[in-house]
């Protein structure tokens, strides 16, 4: 197969970076798989890639990085987070699908702002590590999100969360309406988009609708006016659960799909988490309106469910992948998220490429970064990741799709390219104290749950 590589040139020119691997995934419409590559970046942009030693020949960099051990890739692109609920993980998963549904377990209306950084931070920098470039992250106290994801080297797509449910009833598995809380979390919402907008290149504001039964018809249409106005990208939980259904069917008398259409939130500017209880009808909606599905097949799988997320892309809709905070692990969710295709029935239809595809290019699509990650190529961003091919899950390397979605995990990743910048070096951060974010997030955490009542079973 051919490969795009830049002509050689005359004279050596000054760049920032070259990155050196025996093979890489382009990501591009050829899905070409290319062998003893090298690409030269400045700035922010990947300006030529081609064979190492023409490239060594053309380009006089300030640094290297990677070597003929390393494979490299787009970066991935996880489209639905909540960073701060890492406070659950490992705690949460034997007891319901989601902390804001369960009583006993820390709930993020009861987090400072130094406690929803602090947190975030490990949220962060677990994605980073196991290869994620581009993130979504929508939870209380927005600011402190992304504070975490800038100091940790993340393109961040960052949101506040918005409901007027009573959460503490909520907890209880109990609807009732808030409209003072519905009030706060718009504006929390609202003034981080205000402070935001254009402050940072890499964090990007959206809006984030907890989901339609934690949202009363008025704020999901509040919401759809603001995100028109301002021209946002929409964030949202949307039948991920039976109880969702029910609770939406009592109080309005229709099903969630229909209600995020009929406030105004159906298109093609929402990412969809979860879309698991989806019947013909809403998976025909759903997909005629352009929106995107977040794909989050292990924390799914976590509570016995599997998404019809075949049906739904032969419906129209538009896939991506997420981890959704119990892992940040997106090469676990690829795998799982093939897995689970096959159990519905999908057979071999679905291959290691299409679920490649989804985690990186159809997250770019789904944030409005087409054309710009999500592809090795001049003019692109560079975004990429440099996995370790001396790890022997890692071989033999005959094909590299097949290899990268079956068998590599988020631990072989050994390098980090965001931006153009150098976020993850040898498998540790090169932009902050990596023991530090985890020992600080680990107090918080022993904190929260002894202030909810649980008493922790390690010192």
């Amino acid at each position: 197969m051919s490969t795009p590589f830049a002509a050689p040139l005359a004279a050596p020119i000054p760049c920032d970076l070259l990155v050196e691997a025996r093979a890489a995934l382009l990501m591009d419409a050829a899905g070409t798989i290319a062998s003893d590559v090298a690409l030269a970046i400045e700035g922010d942009r990947i300006l030529a890639l081609g064979p190492v030693a023409e490239m060594a020949a053309a380009y006089a960099p300030k640094r290297r990085l990677g070597s003929p051990r390393h494979l490299v890739m787009p970066g991935l692109v996880n489209t639905h987070n909540h960073t701060p609920i890492m406070v659950v993980r490992g705690m949460i998963e034997d007891r319901s699908f989601a902390p804001a549904y369960t009583p006993g377990v820390p709930q993020g209306d009861v987090l400072s702002h130094e406690e929803a950084y602090l947190l975030a931070r490990l949220g962060a920098y677990e994605m980073l590590r196991f290869g994620s470039t581009t993130v979504v992250d929508f939870y209380r106290h927005p600011a402190a999100l992304a504070e975490a994801a800038r100091e940790t080297g993340l393109r961040a797509f960052v949101g506040g969360r918005i409901m007027d449910a009573d959460t503490n009833a909520l907890a209880r598995r109990e609807w009732k309406a808030d409209g003072a809380r519905g009030e706060a979390t718009l504006k929390e919402a609202m003034d981080f988009v205000t402070q935001w907008t254009g402050r940072d290149p890499l964090v990007t504001p959206v809006l984030g609708p907890h989901a339609p039964d934690t949202c009363s018809p008025h704020l999901l249409r509040t919401v759809a006016g603001l995100g028109a106005k301002h021209g946002l990208i929409l964030h949202t939980h949307l039948h991920q659960s039976p109880m969702e259904i029910e609770v939406v069917a009592a109080r309005d008398g229709m099903r969630p799909v229909e209600l995020m259409a009929q406030t105004g939130l159906l298109g093609p500017a929402l990412v969809a988490g979860h879309c698991i209880h989806m019947d013909a009808v809403d998976r025909a909606r759903f997909g005629a309106s352009g929106a995107h599905v977040a794909h989050i097949p292990v924390g799914n799988a976590a509570h016995g469910s599997v998404a019809p997320i075949l049906a739904l892309q032969e419906a129209g809709a538009a896939i991506s992948l997420a981890t959704d905070t119990k892992s940040g692990d997106m090469f676990e969710a690829m795998r799982m998220a093939l897995a689970g295709t096959r159990i519905r029935g999908a057979g071999f239809s679905v291959t290691s490429a299409d679920v490649l595809g989804w985690a990186i290019t159809g997250g770019a699509a789904a944030l409005g970064l087409s054309g710009v990650v999500g592809t090795l190529a001049p003019g692109w961003k560079a975004d990429l990741v440099l996995l370790d091919l001396d790890a022997p899950n890692l071989a033999p390397l005959i094909d590299g799709p097949g290899l990268v979605v079956h068998s590599a995990q988020g631990g072989n990743v050994d390098a980090v390219v965001v931006d153009g910048r150098v976020a993850l070096e040898h498998g540790r951060p090169a932009l902050f104290d990596g023991p530090e974010v985890v020992a600080a997030a680990s107090q918080v955490a022993r904190r929260l749950w002894e202030k909810a009542g649980h008493r922790p079973a390690i010192a």
